[in-house]
C-alpha cells in the first residue's frame, strides 16, 4: 500500500468519528485533505473550522459549511495530520506552514485526532525539522536568538524556509524557521525555551494535545492512544 493510500484510509476512518451537529476542526496538509474529502462525502449537518486558507478553499469546493473560530464556543472534534508522531502522541507539525492556526484550533477542541501514514510514527521526535513561526519584523535577529537556544540543546541552527518564489509566508503573514535536530531529547524543555523568544509566535511541537492517532498501515488503520 502506498503512503498516499495509507493517508487516505486514515482520513476515511477519522471521518466516521464525526456526528451530525458537530463543530469540526479541519486540519491542513495532504493527509487532512483526505479527511475533508471523506467528510464531505458523508453530507452531514456540521460546521467546519478550517486551519488554513487552503483547507477553507477545499472545504468550500466540497460544500462543507464553514465558520470562524471566534464564532464558536468550542470545537467538538479536530482531525489533522502530523509530520511526526512520537512517544505519548507527541507531535511535530507545521510542514505545511499552518502550525499557528492549527494549534489555535487544537487548543479550542474537546477532542483531537491525528491521522497519518505509518512512516510518520517515530521513536523520537526530531528527524523532521521543527517549524517555528516567527514575526516578519526583525526575523533575522530572532533567528540568531533561536540559534542560541538550539545550541543549548545541542541542535543545529534554524534555517529560514524558502520556496521558488522567495521566503515562505504563512496565512498569518509570518515566516517559518526550520530547526534541524535529528533527535529532540527534551521536547517539553525545548518548547518552553522557544516560547521565551520575543518574535516567536509559536512552534510545531504539539505536546499533550492529541487524544488518539489513526495510522494507515498495510494491515489497515491502527489506533494509538497516549
Amino acid at each position: 500500500m502506498s503512503a498516499d493510500d495509507q493517508k487516505r484510509i486514515s482520513g476515511e476512518a477519522a471521518a466516521q468519528l464525526v456526528e451530525p451537529g458537530m463543530v469540526v476542526g479541519l486540519g491542513t496538509g495532504s493527509t487532512a485533505a483526505w479527511f475533508v474529502k471523506a467528510l464531505a462525502a458523508r453530507k452531514l449537518d456540521i460546521r467546519g473550522v478550517p486551519t488554513s486558507e487552503a483547507t477553507a478553499n477545499l472545504a468550500r469546493d466540497l460544500g462543507i459549511p464553514l465558520t470562524a473560530l471566534d464564532d464558536v464556543k468550542s470545537i467538538d472534534l479536530t482531525v489533522d495530520g502530523a509530520d511526526e508522531v512520537g512517544p505519548g502522541l507527541s507531535l511535530i507539525k507545521g510542514g505545511g506552514a499552518a502550525l499557528l492556526r492549527e494549534k489555535l484550533v487544537w487548543e479550542a477542541s474537546k477532542r483531537c485526532v491525528v491521522i497519518a501514514d505509518a512512516a510518520k510514527k517515530v521513536d523520537h521526535l526530531g528527524k523532521f525539522p521543527l517549524p517555528i513561526e516567527v514575526v516578519r519584523f526583525g526575523h533575522v535577529h530572532t533567528g540568531h536568538r533561536l540559534a542560541d537556544i538550539a545550541a543549548e540543546f545541542d541542535l543545529l541552527p534554524p534555517r529560514l524556509r524558502m520556496a521558488e518564489r522567495g521566503v515562505v509566508v504563512t496565512d498569518g503573514g509570518n515566516v517559518i524557521y526550520d530547526l534541524p535536530s535529528g533527535v529532540i531529547a527534551e521536547p517539553a524543555a525545548l518548547a518552553a525555551a522557544l516560547k521565551t523568544v520575543t518574535g516567536v509566535v509559536d512552534h510545531g511541537l504539539f505536546l499533550d494535545l492529541a487524544d488518539e492517532a489513526l495510522l494507515g498501515t498495510d494491515q489497515g488503520v491502527v489506533k494509538l492512544v497516549p
